[in-house]
């Protein structure tokens, strides 16, 4: 599978992961459909799938004119139908999504939202975290708790360490510097964060990501307890 990345909005990524063998792609979490039809424009590819990790309109805006345009199939967690545009097929956590070559586990994950999903392709080691993991920090709790949150995290933790890492937004760089505000000390962080602005200095995107690189920089999966993990949350939300 390749992953090609759409940047879209202000700072949204959404991701087509193209199946070459069959010229078939799911796009995840289409902030808005322009810049996707402009990538699919020329191209011998079939937009056939929708994949939303949460219904917030900044990773389902551009679902209706996509599903239109392409009759692409709009794929989402079950108790989330009322409020994803377009939805046909309605996923449970933990269940296995399998279409075409498409093969992915879904992870509830609530925190940010109390629907949201991560789409685990564990046979290629990609994971699509929408706004529960950010390259070096994690959503805001709008819907759920801390516990809730914390515990979201701990399923994404546990996946092999070498899974790529793909997140809603180019949050990386102002992430960074909370993380060495609070972790200046960590090597690793500090490398990371030359990394970030080679890459940004480039107009590179910062993601992916991997769950090693996470593990030893992102100081919210660093926590080591939900009371820790608040206290950083609180912090983050008024940096």
């Amino acid at each position: 599978m390749k992953v090609e990345i759409i940047s879209c909005l202000r700072d949204n990524y959404s991701y087509l992961i193209i199946d070459e063998t069959n010229n078939l792609a799911c796009v995840v979490d289409p902030s808005e459909a322009r810049p996707i039809i402009d990538y699919l424009k020329n191209k011998n590819i079939n937009l056939k799938y929708i994949l939303n990790t949460h219904h917030h309109f900044d990773h389902v805006g551009g679902n209706e004119e996509l599903k239109k345009k392409y009759n692409a199939i709009v794929v989402g967690y079950k108790h989330d139908s009322e409020r994803i545009p377009e939805i046909d097929i309605l996923l449970e956590d933990n269940e296995i999504w399998e279409r075409d070559n498409f093969v992915a586990k879904i992870i509830h994950v609530p925190g940010h939202t109390k629907g949201h999903i991560c789409f685990n392709f564990y046979k290629e080691k990609l994971l699509f975290t929408g706004d529960t993991l950010f390259s070096l920090g994690c959503g805001k709790i709008f819907e759920g708790t801390y516990e809730q949150m914390f515990n979201s995290l701990k399923k994404i933790k546990a996946l092999p360490l070498d899974t790529k890492i793909f997140c809603g937004h180019e949050y990386t760089l102002n992430n960074s510097k909370f993380c060495i505000k609070h972790d200046n000390e960590n090597l690793s962080l500090q490398k990371k964060i030359q990394d970030i602005k080679i890459k940004l200095n480039d107009n590179l995107p910062t993601i992916p990501s991997t769950l090693k690189e996470e593990m030893d920089c992102n100081i919210f999966l660093r926590a080591k307890d939900v009371k820790t993990f608040s206290k950083l949350r609180d912090l983050k939300d008024n940096f």
